[in-house]
């Protein structure tokens, strides 16, 4: 028998000791309700639930990211769709004035009308925000921009446009007017962007900067040779030819805009692009170049005229601007109609990531939750072996008293 090391009471101590460890663990489960708690529980499946962790988290924020841009297009939809009820309008007064039955006082009268509501649907296009961005600017496609080039062409008196610069002054315009006498073409270019080709019975000019455009009208403009005028600007050009009945027209747009990138997905590369075209009047060919106050046209937020709209003062005029008018209605709803799809499309994907996240959620609570049931009863197990162990601790520390009989 020995006193100096009771092995029997150190041995139960350890157990004690491990029961008491393993108690307090599962305590620790229990009250979290989580099987890894630390990375000491288990390496492996901490890395792994992480992943899953970041995942979940990515997909339910994709999924409010998703609903947002449903409500950013909601709002440049519900714009497009008064912008649309002012083309019909338009087209019933343009339909009106084409009737001989009207005075030339009676078209003036209807004249006003047409043009106040072409400043309405700059005024839509202009100032159509959701979280202070414009949205029916032009901005939102890439290369476009406020003041961004757009090329459009009217026949008659041959006319071929490009929109005036923007408040940065990084776009251009021109204006090219057939002569009806012996006058210049009307040029104005603030930078290097517009190429203009000038064609004629026996050959053509191309330029690209002010004096180039300058030196082939003073040289070679001889409005009884002309056969053609072309811009080109950015992604867009236009087309006249003097001896066709149609224009043939490619509108686009130079400028800094971005196309507008909803972020659909947990990871990089997992969105989705949405342009929105310009809508105001000049994008939609509602306007030409001009000052004047009789058919005098703003961007609807003030009182300066920077446009002309459509004539309607004639017959020939109202006829033409009828099918002008036809073609921007075409045009809206087209812009519309991809709007529309666009929001079916974000739906599917909301369904879609609110599903890959549940799923998802569910395979990290596998690694991750404990099982209550069973972890309870892994904690009554410990309880019990540490209970045990503390009886055995003070039956094994009574052992060397033994020795005390030996004295007697």
């Amino acid at each position: 028998m020995r006193i100096n090391h009771n092995i029997a009471a150190l041995n139960t101590h350890r157990q004690l000791n491990s029961a008491n460890n393993a108690q307090q663990n599962s305590m620790e489960k229990l009250s979290s309700g989580l099987r890894i708690n630390s990375a000491k529980d288990d390496a492996a499946g901490l890395v792994i639930s992480e992943k899953m962790r970041a995942q979940v988290r990515g997909l339910d924020q994709s999924s409010a990211n998703a609903q947002d841009a449903n409500s950013l297009i909601q709002t440049a939809e519900g714009a497009l769709n008064e912008t649309q009820d002012i083309l019909q309008r338009m087209r019933e007064l343009a339909v009106q004035a084409g009737n001989d039955t009207n005075t030339t006082t009676d078209r003036e009268e209807i004249q006003k009308e047409v043009n106040q509501l072409t400043s309405e649907i700059n005024r839509i296009g202009n100032t159509t925000e959701f979280n202070t961005q414009k949205l029916l600017n032009g901005g939102k496609v890439e290369g476009g921009g406020d003041g961004a080039v757009k090329a459009t062409a009217t026949l008659g008196d041959l006319t071929v446009t490009a929109k005036e610069p923007g408040a940065a002054g990084n776009d251009a315009s021109i204006e090219i007017i057939t002569p009806t006498s012996d006058s210049d073409f009307g040029v104005s270019v603030t930078n290097n962007k517009i190429t203009v080709t000038l064609a004629y019975s026996g050959g053509s000019v191309t330029a690209a900067t002010n004096d180039e455009i300058a030196n082939a009208i003073n040289a070679d403009a001889d409005a009884s040779k002309l056969v053609s005028v072309s811009v080109a600007s950015g992604q867009g050009s236009a087309t006249v030819n003097t001896g066709q009945a149609e224009t043939n027209l490619s509108s686009g747009q130079d400028g800094d805009g971005e196309a507008l990138q909803f972020q659909i997905g947990a990871n990089e590369n997992q969105s989705l692009t949405l342009e929105i075209s310009d809508m105001r009047a000049n994008a939609l060919g509602l306007t030409t170049t001009g000052a004047d106050t009789k058919f005098g046209v703003t961007n609807g937020t003030d009182n300066e005229i920077q446009e002309q709209a459509l004539d309607v003062t004639s017959h020939e005029g109202a006829a033409q601007a009828i099918t002008t008018i036809q073609k921007a209605i075409d045009g809206v709803s087209a812009e519309r109609s991809k709007l529309g799809a666009t929001q079916n499309r974000l739906d599917h994907s909301i369904n879609n990531l609110n599903t890959s996240s549940e799923n998802l959620t569910a395979a990290e609570s596998r690694i991750r939750d404990v099982d209550m049931a069973k972890e309870m009863m892994n904690q009554t197990k410990q309880s019990i072996l540490s209970q045990a162990s503390q009886a055995m601790l003070a039956k094994a520390n009574q052992q060397p008293q033994g020795v005390l009989q030996l004295l007697r």
